[in-house]
């Protein structure tokens, strides 16, 4: 497939990855955590550290050690309405990334969705929100080598006030966003919003 820019990818891609289900139906459900004001995005000055760029390779399998993720990564397209498909639901370990996109690891912005929950309970990233500031990301590509990435921020926006080009912008260094839901939860709405991760390249083996 040939690879397009991620700005084609509408927000209504967050949308997608919020269905609520299992807060919905579950007793005794809790809403997953959300980032505080304290992970906020980083000064502009930090972007120049990062690790040289890697040749593209697609991804198999994404590891945040401090939030107990460990899934492999399945390729996501777009939809006929533009937006980034999404992992199915029913396969709570399962994330997905922007195959038409950049890969992790090469220069660019690339990126990696999944469900806070299913219907079943919490998935992949049901506790992204509560990933810290220097937290360790490691994606493993195809190629044998490991991309690691070094956590900028954590935010958290409401679905109406979705920054497109700042998740899905280009960027002069390799960066790596992970998106899933988030924003507070209502039984009418579903989750109001979505948690995205900012990182970059910081190492490689």
């Amino acid at each position: 497939m040939a690879r397009i820019g991620n700005t084609l990818i509408a927000s209504v891609t967050a949308a997608a990855l919020c269905s609520g289900a299992w807060l919905l139906h579950g007793t005794g459900a809790h809403a997953p955590p959300q980032p505080s004001v304290t992970e906020g995005r980083p000064d502009p000055g930090e972007e120049a550290l990062a690790a040289p760029a890697l040749p593209p390779s697609p991804p198999d399998r994404i590891r945040i050690p401090s939030i107990r993720v460990n899934a492999p990564l399945t390729g996501l397209g777009l939809t006929a309405a533009g937006s980034l498909d999404v992992p199915p639901a029913g396969q709570k370990n399962l994330a997905g990334w922007y195959e038409a996109g950049t890969t992790p690891g090469e220069t660019g912005t690339a990126i990696v969705a999944g469900h806070v929950d299913n219907a079943e309970g919490p998935a992949v990233f049901y506790d992204l929100g509560a990933l810290k500031r220097g937290s360790a990301i490691e994606v493993d590509r195809r190629d044998g080598r490991v991309a690691r990435f070094t956590v900028d921020a954590v935010e958290v926006y409401q679905a109406k006030d979705f920054p497109d080009d700042k998740v899905y912008g280009a960027a002069k260094r390799p960066e790596l966003r992970v998106i899933t839901c988030g924003g507070g939860y209502s039984k009418a709405t579903g989750y109001q919003g979505n948690v995205v991760v900012f990182a970059h390249l910081t190492g490689a083996a």
